[in-house]
C-alpha cells in the first residue's frame, strides 16, 4: 500500500510484459517492459537521493503521458518524496500559483508541448533560472525550488539540466539505498499532491496518502472488469487524479500495456488504436465526437477494441463488436482520489436505475443539511459528505478542522440523496442549483436531457438573475457544426422530458470558443453565467 510497493508488485508479476509504448512525432517508437519501468524508476530515485531528496520532499512532475512520467512518479515514491503533478495545460499564472503553493524543491518537466515552451515560461516567471547553475537556484519567487530537469531535449539553460545529466547524478548512489528509503515509507505517509481543476476558483492542492492512492489503483481494474494483458489507450493527462487512477491503475494492475499519446489528436489516436491493437479506450465523452468525425474514422480497423460502452458512439464503428457496459454509475472527487461510490462494469440498468452507485468498502456517506450539518431523512436532498480510507490528508495551507466536520466527514459541496436501497444519487453542485419561483432546478438534470437533443454538441445550463422569479433557467448550447437549431426546437425537446419549471426559459447559442473551459474540459459556470446575463441584457436593450 505504498506507490513503490505497488510498482514492485506489478513489475514482479509481469516483468517481461510490455508496460508502455509511445509513438513519438519523429517516428521513433519506444517500448518499456515492466522490468525496464522498475529499473528506470530506480534510476530516478537514485538521482533524487543524490540531489538531497528526503522523506516528504515535494518533487514536481509536469509532463504529458510519456514513459518518463511513470518512472518519475514512482521514482519519487521510492526515494520517499511526494510526487506533485502539474497540468501541462497550465498558464503562466497557474504554474506560478502551483509552484508557490506546492513548495516543490525539484521540478522534472517537459519543455515543448504543442505551442508552449515551458523552459521559456519558467524563465519568464523567475529570471534567476538562467543565472544559476544546476542544483543551485536561490529564488525569491519560488523560495523552495532548487533544481529543474527537462525530459524532452538536451537544451540546458542555467539551472535547467538535461535528463541525461539528471539520471547521471544517481550513478554515485548505491541501489541498496533506494531499497532502504523505499522500506522507510509508510502507507499513511503523503504520497502525491494533485491540484484540482474545478469550474470556479483557483486550483487547490490536495494531499493524499500512499494507501488511498494504491487502493484506487488496484480497485479500478476490478471496477472496469479488465482482463490480464489489456491494451489501454489514453491521451488524457495523468496529472489529474481520475486519469491517473483509471489509466495507470486499470492497465498496470492487470499487467496490461499503456498505449500513450502525448496530446489528443483524433486521427493519430485512431491510427494508434489500430497499430497497437488497443482493447480499452479511455476517453471522455467530449472526445467521442472528435473521434467519430476524424477523417480516418471509417478507414481504421478497431476490431481489437472491446472495453468501450455498447452505447458509446465509438461502439457504432463497423469493426467494433462489444457488449461491454462501462461503470459510469459512480461518484467521486479528487479529495477521495476518485470514487466513493460505484456500480462496476456490466451492472444492469434495473439495478443502477440512474444512480451513482453504492458506497465502497470502508466508505461512509451521509446526506446533510448544508446549513446546519444535520443528517436529513432518507430520500431527502442535501449535501453529500463522505469519509473513508481514500480521503485526502488535507488541502495544502488549510487547517484540517476547517475542511472536515467533527466526525471526520468531508462536505463535498455536491447535492444529492440516498434511496432505500442505499444507492447514491448526485444532483449537481449546490452552488449551481437554480432557484426559480421557489423551486430548485438541477442544471445536471436539464443538461442530461439536452445532451440527447439532435444537433447539440455541448449544453451547460445556468441560472440568470430575475426580479420576479429570483433566477430563470437558461440553457447555453454549442451546436454541432452542421446543425441548424432554433431556440423553440430545443425548448420543445426539453418539454418532452422535463417538468415545466425545469424547461429553459431561454436558449442561447454560442461557439466553443465563447465558453470558458478549464483545461479538463469543464465549463467555467461562473464566467458562463455572467456571459448569459450580459447577452440577455444586450437583447433587452
Amino acid at each position: 500500500m505504498t506507490l513503490g510497493s505497488y510498482l514492485e508488485e506489478v513489475c514482479q508479476r509481469y516483468g517481461a510484459n510490455e508496460a508502455a509504448v509511445i509513438h513519438y512525432p519523429d517516428g521513433n517508437v519506444e517500448r518499456w517492459s515492466y522490468q525496464h519501468l522498475w529499473e528506470q524508476a530506480n534510476d530516478v530515485a537514485r538521482s533524487l537521493l543524490a540531489l538531497g531528496v528526503g522523506k516528504g520532499t515535494r518533487v514536481g512532475v509536469m509532463m504529458t503521458n510519456r514513459p518518463e512520467f511513470l518512472s518519475s512518479v514512482f521514482g519519487i515514491a521510492l526515494a520517499g518524496g511526494v510526487a506533485t503533478t502539474i497540468s501541462t495545460f497550465s498558464t503562466a499564472d497557474e504554474l506560478g500559483q502551483i509552484l508557490k503553493q506546492s513548495c516543490c524543491s525539484l521540478l522534472l518537466f517537459e519543455s515543448e508541448i504543442l505551442k508552449k515552451n515551458f523552459s521559456e515560461l519558467l524563465v519568464s516567471l523567475e529570471p534567476r533560472i538562467t543565472e544559476a547553475s544546476a542544483g543551485a537556484l536561490h529564488s525569491t519567487v519560488f523560495p523552495f525550488l532548487r533544481y529543474l530537469a527537462v525530459v524532452d531535449n538536451d537544451a540546458e539553460n542555467g539551472a535547467i539540466e538535461s535528463w541525461r545529466r539528471f539520471i547521471a547524478r544517481g550513478e554515485s548512489i548505491a541501489p541498496a539505498l533506494v531499497a532502504q528509503t523505499h522500506e522507510a515509507v509508510a502507507p499513511a505517509d503523503p504520497g502525491v499532491l494533485f491540484f484540482s481543476s474545478g469550474s470556479t476558483g483557483k486550483p487547490k492542492g490536495i494531499l493524499s496518502a500512499h494507501r488511498g492512492v494504491c487502493l484506487q489503483l488496484w480497485r479500478w481494474r476490478k471496477w472496469l472488469a479488465l482482463e490480464e494483458g489489456v491494451r489501454s489507450w489514453s491521451a488524457n493527462g495523468f496529472f489529474w487524479s481520475g486519469n491517473f487512477a483509471i489509466g495507470i491503475g486499470g492497465a498496470l494492475s492487470a499487467g496490461g500495456t499503456l498505449v500513450l499519446q502525448q496530446t489528443f489528436q483524433a486521427e493519430e489516436a485512431l491510427s494508434l488504436m489500430e497499430k497497437e491493437r488497443v482493447s480499452y479506450l479511455f476517453a471522455w465523452p467530449h472526445q467521442w465526437k472528435q473521434l467519430t468525425d476524424a477523417t480516418n474514422w471509417l478507414n481504421v480497423d478497431l476490431s481489437s477494441l472491446y472495453y468501450i460502452d455498447v452505447k458509446s458512439p465509438i461502439a457504432s464503428h463497423p469493426t467494433v463488436n462489444t457488449d461491454y457496459v462501462e461503470p459510469t454509475h459512480a461518484y467521486g472527487n479528487t479529495e477521495t482520489f476518485t470514487l466513493s461510490s460505484v456500480y462496476p462494469a456490466y451492472t444492469p440498468e434495473d439495478v443502477s436505475v440512474g444512480s451513482h452507485g453504492k458506497p465502497l468498502a470502508g466508505n461512509t456517506i451521509k446526506i446533510v443539511d448544508p446549513l446546519s450539518g444535520d443528517i436529513v431523512p432518507l430520500g431527502e436532498h442535501g449535501e453529500i459528505a463522505v469519509k473513508g480510507p481514500t480521503l485526502m490528508l488535507g488541502y495544502v495551507g488549510i487547517p484540517l478542522d476547517e475542511v472536515l466536520d467533527s466526525q471526520g466527514f468531508f462536505a463535498t459541496g455536491d447535492g444529492g440523496y440516498v434511496d432505500e436501497e442505499g444507492r447514491l444519487f448526485w444532483t449537481g453542485r449546490l452552488n449551481d442549483i437554480i432557484k426559480t419561483g421557489g423551486a430548485n432546478v438541477s442544471p445536471v438534470e436539464v443538461d442530461s436531457v439536452l445532451a440527447r437533443c439532435p444537433g447539440v454538441k455541448v449544453s451547460q445550463t445556468v441560472g440568470v438573475p430575475d426580479e420576479l422569479l429570483g433566477e430563470v433557467v437558461v440553457a447555453c448550447i454549442v451546436p454541432l457544426s452542421d446543425a441548424k437549431l432554433s431556440e423553440d426546437e430545443v425548448r420543445q425537446f426539453a418539454k418532452q422530458s422535463l417538468a415545466s419549471y425545469k424547461v429553459p426559459r431561454r436558449v442561447l447559442f454560442f461557439s466553443a470558443e465563447d465558453l470558458g473551459m478549464t483545461s479538463s474540459a469543464k465549463v467555467k459556470t461562473s464566467e458562463l453565467r455572467e456571459l448569459a446575463t450580459e447577452t440577455l441584457l444586450a437583447e433587452s436593450g
